[in-house]
């Protein structure tokens, strides 16, 4: 019966799509703040009884000790594994009994804790998730475990070409910022943490006023309310701030740095690129135009139509940029025969130095903007996704009215806006090259 529960709301939710508003401004979204200073959003849709929940809580590698590296991750994987009153089993079982789901995940800028249930279960639901983010009990012979697991995860990872070269390139890139390791710490520095470092750290972190709470589906204001006074209210402020962790600055590249990492493998990994640009920063629309059309276009690309088909080394080669709080990084991913990467490389450095050099064409700016403009809806086609959304453009700051706005800032891009910016962000010179492949049989 509890998988029949849960296979009706897989269904229910993959249902939720063809409901969906075919126009992004089709929202309306309430926004309130709690007296404990915790933001609510919400969007209300009755076109299916299910609700879709998400906290985001300003918590992450960002905020961690660099000897602690992995506390951020660790604490949300525990929030589920127990609380003051409810074991991991009874959590588990509860979510699955009435069809939901329960989890927590940790980026490089935020936790987000989620939780989707179908509407006759709304205050089970409600009374699971507060309780898991307000009064988790972190169970030492769950932390060992779970640690184990984590530790587990990133060994049998590191047989994986492509994650050794993602990981070596954030190091080279971001160096002693928080953004060049893994969220989820290294072997040793989770060795290093001890059950009272997570304790602490949701002690510091998992506030009211620290976090924001976004609730779309079928509730009613009433009946939102009800559950906020019930279930968070209780949730007290501290009345001081998170405390904060001095970050260094991204470093400046002044010279190209490469990397190669000698694996027995067919094909080499080739991650190349630099630092990028934060999430707030006002270029963000015409870098998202001038990646769009150099390579995150995919078939439309420059890098896709040149390094794939007319050149064939590739199957797939791609460009994107990872903007976050901070500056993020700028980085194209391609895997190609260990004989041709010299190749690939040279081809990706001409293709960044024309982009630089002259103007893109009519048509690709129009194929970009209609492509960047007519896929925003998308984003926005689920309740899961809507939730998603709604709280990082409020943790970016990107305004109440982004959604509405989004269409004017990337028609507003013009050619001139992309030259200028590919000519300021992208660098083929000062650039990080990182190859996981065989040296013996690298051509470079």
């Amino acid at each position: 019966m509890n998988k029949l529960k849960s296979i009706l709301l897989l269904f229910i939710i993959a249902c939720i799509a063809s409901a969906a508003p075919t126009q992004a401004d089709a929202l309306s979204i309430k926004k309130e703040t709690m007296p404990n200073g915790l933001i609510v959003l919400y969007v209300e849709r009755h076109e299916l009884p299910i609700v879709m929940t998400t906290l985001l809580v300003k918590a992450s590698q960002l905020d961690e000790e660099p000897a602690k590296a992995g506390a951020a991750n660790l604490t949300a994987k525990m929030l589920t594994e127990g609380t003051a009153t409810r074991t991991s089993n009874d959590i588990s079982s509860s979510i699955e009994f009435i069809g939901g789901s329960l989890q927590a995940a940790t980026n490089t800028d935020y936790t987000g804790v989620s939780l989707s249930i179908l509407k006759k279960d709304i205050d089970k639901g409600f009374d699971l998730f507060s309780d898991v983010v307000i009064h988790p009990s972190f169970p030492a012979d769950e932390f060992a475990r779970k640690k184990e697991l984590v530790k587990g995860s990133l060994k049998q990872k590191e047989e994986e070409p492509s994650f050794v070269a993602g990981r070596e390139f954030i190091r080279d890139v971001f160096r002693s910022h928080p953004y060049g390791r893994l969220a989820e710490g290294s072997i040793g520095s989770i060795d290093g943490i001890e059950r009272a470092d997570i304790v602490r750290f949701h002690n510091e972190f998992y506030r009211p006023e620290n976090s924001i709470l976004a609730v779309v589906g079928d509730l009613s204001p009433d009946e939102l309310k009800k559950l906020l006074d019930r279930y968070f209210s209780s949730w007290k402020s501290s009345g001081a701030k998170a405390p904060s962790v001095l970050l260094p600055a991204p470093p400046v590249q002044t010279q190209a740095v490469v990397d190669i990492i000698d694996r027995n493998v067919t094909q080499a990994n080739i991650n190349f690129g630099g630092i990028g640009i934060a999430r707030d920063n006002h270029d963000y629309y015409a870098v998202s135009v001038m990646n769009y059309i150099l390579g995150g276009g995919g078939f439309a690309s420059r890098l896709m139509k040149v390094v794939r088909d007319e050149m064939g080394l590739t199957y797939s080669i791609g460009s994107f940029f990872a903007a976050g709080k901070y500056p993020g990084r700028f980085e194209i991913d391609v895997q190609t025969k260990n004989e041709s990467a010299g190749r690939v490389i040279d081809e990706i450095l001409r293709q960044i130095k024309i982009m630089k050099s002259e103007p893109i064409s009519d048509a690709e700016l129009r194929d970009a903007k209609d492509y960047l403009v007519g896929s925003f809806p998308r984003r926005l086609e689920t309740s899961r996704k809507i939730a998603d959304f709604i709280v990082a453009t409020q943790y970016y700051n990107l305004g109440d009215d982004y959604i509405d706005r989004y269409r004017d800032y990337i028609e507003n891009v013009t050619k001139d806006d992309v030259f200028r910016v590919a000519k300021k962000y992208l660098d083929d010179r000062n650039y990080i090259l990182v190859i996981v492949g065989d040296k013996k049989k690298l051509k470079l």
